[in-house]
């Protein structure tokens, strides 16, 4: 939006009172600042821009756990090596993003600022089910683009202050929402991902046992899809991790991390195909 001019009044829009939904507010002032308002040429776009995966989340006593790797593809190329997918949205939340990487960060600043904003006007922040109501609007509003190949399909999760648990939510590209149990993971790696989650996970992990599993996903997740990337130990580049806890969120440092996927290879040298489920 463009900004006033010195000493001028604000327009009549950023006056009146109105919606506490700061997309919604763009919307109607200046529509073609939204990310679903860009024009593109007919037919897909999908080749157009580097490409996100994986994010994988999972739940435990205490709060919740998401991680994403750190490859992004355009086409059978790797675009980078090193993008961050995952980003707290406020102080109890974080969404992890796959499919078009501009698109979906674009998204997640959008997000970030909508919760800001509901928080300002309202004095108070939204419940954890407005928030992924929230979201499910923003992606709703990017059909169009996604039906040209573009599609942005996020993976949201936070701390539940009433319930005090955590809780994971996932979406499909016309904005469905669906509350997952225990775990969850998106993107192309994620039926990988997700199969080893189902071997390794137990609702009695804790918080450090969480975070491993969810290392070994991805590294089963990038050891099967080419678009998935494990940990890098030449260039020590590692997942990003979030743990949100009645605590807030915090994000893992790369030395932790790094700690726990030096453990994870290690024991992959071992044994390939990674550590034995119970089997009771």
């Amino acid at each position: 939006m463009t900004p006033p001019t010195s000493g001028a009044r604000l327009p009549e829009s950023y006056l009146t009172p109105g919606t506490s939904s700061f997309s919604e507010f763009v919307g109607a002032v200046s529509p073609e600042l939204l990310p679903s308002r860009m024009t593109l040429p007919a037919g897909s776009a999908a080749d157009l821009a580097p490409h996100a995966t994986t994010i994988v989340a999972a739940t435990f006593d205490g709060g919740v756990v998401m991680a994403g790797d750190r490859r992004a593809t355009m086409g059978n190329i790797i675009a980078q090596r090193d993008i961050e997918k995952v980003f707290p949205t406020d102080e109890y939340s974080c969404v992890g993003i796959a499919g078009t990487a501009g698109l979906a960060v674009e998204l997640v600043r959008l997000f970030q600022t909508e919760l800001e904003h509901y928080e300002k006007i309202e004095g108070t922040t939204l419940s954890i089910d407005g928030k992924a109501n929230r979201l499910s609007a923003l992606i709703r509003g990017n059909l169009g683009m996604a039906m040209q190949g573009l599609a942005v399909v996020p993976l949201f999760a936070g701390f539940d202050l009433i319930s005090e648990q955590g809780r994971i939510f996932s979406y499909d590209v016309t904005g469905g929402r669906y509350e997952e149990t225990a775990f969850h993971s998106v993107g192309s790696g994620s039926v990988f991902a997700r199969g080893s989650l189902k071997k390794l996970y137990r609702d009695d992990l804790d918080q450090q046992q969480c975070v491993t599993a969810l290392i070994q996903s991805l590294y089963d997740a990038a050891d099967d899809d080419s678009a998935t990337g494990g940990p890098d130990l030449t260039r020590r580049i590692f997942p990003v991790v979030s743990v949100i806890t009645a605590d807030g969120h915090t994000r893992m440092s790369q030395d932790q991390v790094a700690a726990i996927a030096d453990e994870v290879v290690s024991g992959r040298m071992q044994r390939p195909d990674g550590p034995n489920a119970s089997l009771t």
